[in-house]
């Protein structure tokens, strides 16, 4: 399987489905971004690192993801808006197991 699909609501409230490429390393973040469904400059603002937590998402389906490293946690435990769903979405990496995920960004940090 080379492509997946994703369900992702915006800041909006629009639900996108998207195809994603599990053949080139990319993670959720970059999967948004590819898209624009954040605008510009929004979303991956420290490039994927774990360092500003505007990729914040929140987890509406029961996928099994990789467990959070301590990076993430320490972002997600200064970052706003968080729910107990919460994970940044640079975090994620596209594998073929995240098929029919499903994820709602947050709202931007204010």
């Amino acid at each position: 399987m080379e492509d997946i699909r994703i369900k992702i609501t915006d800041r909006d409230g629009k639900t996108h489905e998207v195809d994603a490429p599990t053949d080139m390393a990319m993670n959720l973040m970059e999967v948004i971004r590819s898209y624009e469904l954040a605008p510009e400059g929004t979303i991956g603002i420290c490039g994927g690192m774990a360092m500003c937590a505007s990729c914040q998402c929140y987890v509406k389906s029961n996928t099994d993801l990789p467990d959070m490293e301590m990076d993430e946690e320490a972002m997600l435990a200064e970052a706003f808006f968080v729910k107990d769903n919460s994970r940044l979405a640079c975090q994620i990496p596209i594998t073929e197991q995240l098929d029919g995920l499903e994820v709602e960004l947050a709202p931007e940090e204010i």
